[in-house]
């Protein structure tokens, strides 16, 4: 199938079939496209829980508000950004981008210097916000990849992002989680979502052409 079919395949499935596992091979590819995201100025100011546990899955079903698909999933990503962008994580970035591009530090003191301007203007909130923004296109990269791959997927907000930190430890990693994706294949049988119509705009809706 094509992608643009593969899309119109897709939908934020309600239910999961609990007893039929994502292939890990899946699991792996998803989240290297999601490794492989965009991201601004490539810095990628989140990271990617993978959970598999059963029994942790049990425990954060009730911080997700006891939706379904947490405890029918066999893979539950976590987006989870940065507290703050640190200058240690900045400077981890461009040594890390001098080490894979075998060129000296000094080489990027440009590049640097704009990123580093950037951010010190951002206040906590603003800094937050963008951070987030970053972790939401990785998300779409996700759920693009996930259908590929046939795997079902459903982005989830609704869940409380402070009781998730403190069950998973995330506030002394400094970290703080913005958005979750369970993976799984849906039930036909009891999502009544899974035969319905995909709707969306138009394209004569939709697209400005200028």
């Amino acid at each position: 199938m094509s992608f643009i079919e593969q899309l119109n395949w897709r939908y934020a499935t309600k239910r999961m079939v609990a007893d039929k596992a994502v292939p890990q091979e899946k699991v792996n590819a998803i989240v290297e496209a999601i490794r492989l995201s965009a991201s601004s100025y490539g810095l990628q100011p989140y990271n990617l829980l993978v959970i598999q546990d059963k029994e942790l899955l049990k425990k954060i079903q009730p911080i997700a508000y006891n939706q379904p698909q947490i405890g029918e999933t066999s893979t539950l990503l976590v987006f989870a950004v940065w507290d703050k962008p640190t200058q240690e994580r900045i400077d981890a970035y461009f040594n890390l981008i001098a080490s894979e591009r075998g060129i000296p530090v000094e080489a990027l003191a440009g590049f640097k210097t704009t990123v580093e301007g950037t951010i010190s203007n951002l206040d906590e909130a603003t800094a937050y916000n963008w951070m987030a923004r970053q972790a939401y296109i990785a998300l779409g990269t996700g759920l693009a990849a996930a259908a590929i791959e046939n795997v079902d997927a459903t982005p989830m907000e609704g869940f409380n992002p402070a009781g998730l930190d403190e069950l998973l430890g995330l506030t002394e990693k400094g970290l703080k989680s913005v958005v979750i994706l369970p993976l799984g294949y849906r039930d036909e049988a009891n999502d009544p979502l899974a035969s319905a119509k995909k709707v969306r705009k138009s394209t004569e809706d939709f697209v400005i052409s200028l």
